[in-house]
């Protein structure tokens, strides 16, 4: 009985702690929809409150009919996706053969991988400017996909390298003795079981160019603007536009939510892929 008790007890606290910990993450992106739906006479009152007095979606309807937040969000979407298709079809087969074909190259070349991902941006900026001036994509969808790419590519090769250090080699083995090629084998056998994985790079690739600032300033201006510079641009010498930039956020961070949980079960599986054997 006191057994029981002390697990039942046990199971509250941590349950409790489990709920503060989503709490204090929730906090800020609850505060954040909490203004986007109050009006505008309200947003900036003083004192502030939590809670909207009157649910308005006033600022939604401003910045979808009176701003470039649209395209810039369409922008943005083709970017991340475009980027994300590219990134995983290089990271992919490179990071199988690194890690199932262990060779002096295969470890220099995760090597170099890990040591991109600590060269600051803002030191790349200025050439890829003038690399994409002088193939004429600067403000191109193909153009802003490369440089995403480029910055995505290390990290996804790194997470699947990863992944795959937890496929037993034996599965190649048993399918080449069955008459498989390398490819096939790679494509028939491999690939269906590193579902979760995929899923996992997949979701951090989009993220990594869906946030993604630097580049999309210095490499865009009207044709291709990103979602990112258009909600900076409400903070102007005219003031901080809060309502606006409140609903811009929120319709921003849609499409990761959405996709979060649409592939939340593969997700789950890739995180514990590997987890156990034996």
């Amino acid at each position: 009985m006191l057994s029981a008790r002390r697990l039942n007890l046990n199971s509250m606290v941590i349950n409790a702690a489990a709920l503060v910990l989503v709490l204090s993450y929730a906090l800020p992106y609850i505060y954040l929809l909490m203004t986007s739906i109050k009006p505008a006479a309200d947003v900036q009152q003083i004192p502030p409150s939590f809670f909207p007095a009157v649910i308005s979606f006033e600022n939604f309807r401003d910045v979808l009919h009176s701003s470039t937040l649209p395209r810039a969000l369409a922008s943005s979407l083709t970017v991340a996706v475009l980027t994300t298709i590219l990134s995983l079809a290089v990271a992919v087969p490179a990071a199988y053969v690194a890690t199932q074909y262990r060779r002096r190259i295969t470890t220099l070349f995760l090597l170099f991988a890990l040591v991109t991902r600590m060269v600051p941006s803002v030191s790349l900026g200025v050439p890829l400017f003038q690399l994409l001036k002088s193939l004429g994509l600067l403000d191109t969808v193909p153009g802003l996909v490369l440089a995403h790419t480029s910055a995505a590519v290390p990290l996804a090769l790194l997470l699947m390298a990863a992944f795959f250090e937890g496929v037993p080699k034996d599965l190649e083995e048993a399918a080449r003795m069955d008459g498989c090629t390398r490819f096939q084998a790679f494509l028939k056998v491999i690939l269906p079981i590193m579902t979760g994985g995929i899923a996992v790079t997949a979701l951090f690739t989009f993220i990594t160019s869906w946030n993604e600032f630097l580049y999309a300033l210095l490499l865009t201006s009207e044709a291709t603007k990103t979602a990112p510079i258009v909600i900076a641009e409400y903070n102007s010498v005219y003031g901080l536009a809060w309502g606006a930039m409140t609903a811009a956020a929120v319709l921003y961070s849609l499409p990761v939510i959405i996709i979060t949980l649409a592939l939340q079960k593969q997700i789950v599986g890739g995180l514990t892929f590997g987890a156990v054997k034996g």
